[in-house]
């Protein structure tokens, strides 16, 4: 009877989420106006490419491609078109185009519907995205059941969460620490309770991933003002002010990535040391506070020695080609560690290891007062 009755609270916590994530899906951020209404999109074929107007500066190209393509899909499929392919010099934002490759192309079309022009966007991935997509879900699904099916719709769910209702809320210049708290704490709902269930097991990771998460907030916003950090250090982050958004605080929006980033890692830890508590308490019911608590300084004490190397080794991979760029210059450790950039991964790193090691023993602690309570499990 208990078995059946906790089946359906969890079903009816998987029915609402589904329900939430499609709503998400068909909820307009309020930026939708700003795209050109003229425009389209379709899948195109280059068919062959005039290079006359490139130049090259060693590895770097200016100029453009002129490409002839055909239209894939959309209403004008089938058609031959032309379209202009400008190179900036600029290696991380350039592509370029050869005979064979598939783009997307973005048409604009005059007021009775003929096209006026064609923008080769970049090469086209929607297809090998939706690809991985597929794979990522199947295997999901086929290992782990009705609990990947669940840990899907909570991935799914967090993605729709953050760019329907995040990404717009901080460019109405809601303050991007209290919108990314309230963010975060309903995804760790969302993700704790699919997985774990509305159960007492679930209550002790979502208790101790929410004081972990406080304190790591807590730690950013205090320790920040030393480290003198402008939040200009995340990529598009000039650009994103030169595009009509220059009233938005970087400082606290690169804050809010700082405990936003290290939530997964923080869940993950929470679950790991409320699930071994559980397990722990239902095999030897006749364990007190203290051993239970012990216990659960036990698993956290393995698992957080590996979750803070998993955090850095994450940050600094986004960062290896920068890292390389002053090697190979020589430049002196001091120098390296001082500079915006690294100081900034550094704070970002530390503060989220900080935080991590924190989760572990409340966690443990909260979880001692809970499974020792009620013996049941």
């Amino acid at each position: 009877m208990l078995a059946r009755l906790r089946a359906n609270r969890d079903l009816t916590l998987s029915l609402l989420f589904l329900a939430l994530s499609a709503a998400l899906w068909f909820t307009p951020t309020g930026f939708e106006n700003r795209i050109d209404a003229t425009a389209l999109r379709a899948r195109a074929r280059v068919v062959s490419v005039d290079n006359d107007r490139v130049l090259h500066f060693g590895i770097i190209k200016t100029g453009w491609q002129t490409l002839t393509m055909k239209l894939l899909d959309g209403p004008f499929k089938g058609q031959t078109v032309e379209g202009d392919n400008l190179l900036t010099g600029k290696l991380e934002l350039d592509k370029i185009f050869v005979p064979g490759d598939e783009a997307l192309a973005v048409i604009t079309t005059t007021p009775d519907g003929r096209i006026s022009r064609v923008n080769p966007q970049d090469h086209y991935r929607l297809d090998k995205e939706l690809l991985l997509l597929a794979l990522f879900a199947g295997l999901l699904v086929l290992y782990a059941g009705a609990t990947g099916a669940k840990a899907l719709l909570s991935f799914v769910f967090t993605g729709l969460a953050i760019w329907k209702l995040l990404v717009p809320a901080m460019l109405h210049d809601y303050d991007p620490i209290w919108v990314t708290l309230g963010l975060v704490t309903l995804l760790i709902s969302a993700v704790i309770f699919l997985v774990g269930g509305l159960s007492r097991k679930g209550l002790v990771a979502f208790c101790g991933a929410m004081l972990g998460l406080l304190t790591t907030c807590v730690l950013s916003l205090a320790l920040a003002p030393g480290f003198h950090l402008n939040g200009a250090v995340r990529p598009f982050a000039e650009t994103l002010l030169y595009t009509g958004f220059a009233h938005l605080n970087l400082t606290r929006i690169f804050l809010s990535g700082i405990f936003l980033a290290s939530a997964g890692a923080v869940m993950d830890l929470a679950m790991d040391v409320a699930a071994s508590q559980n397990e722990v308490l239902c095999k030897k019911p006749d364990l007190h506070f203290r051993e239970a608590l012990r216990s659960g300084f036990a698993v956290g004490r393995a698992v957080t020695g590996t979750m803070t190397t998993t955090l850095l080794l994450a940050y600094s991979g986004g960062y290896m080609t920068l890292l390389m760029v002053f090697m190979a210059q020589g430049t002196p450790v001091a120098n390296l560690f001082n500079l915006t950039y690294v100081a900034a991964e550094i704070f970002n790193t530390m503060v989220g290891s900080l935080g991590l090691v924190a989760t572990a023993p409340l966690t443990a602690l909260i979880g001692a007062f809970v499974f020792t309570r009620r013996r049941a499990c």
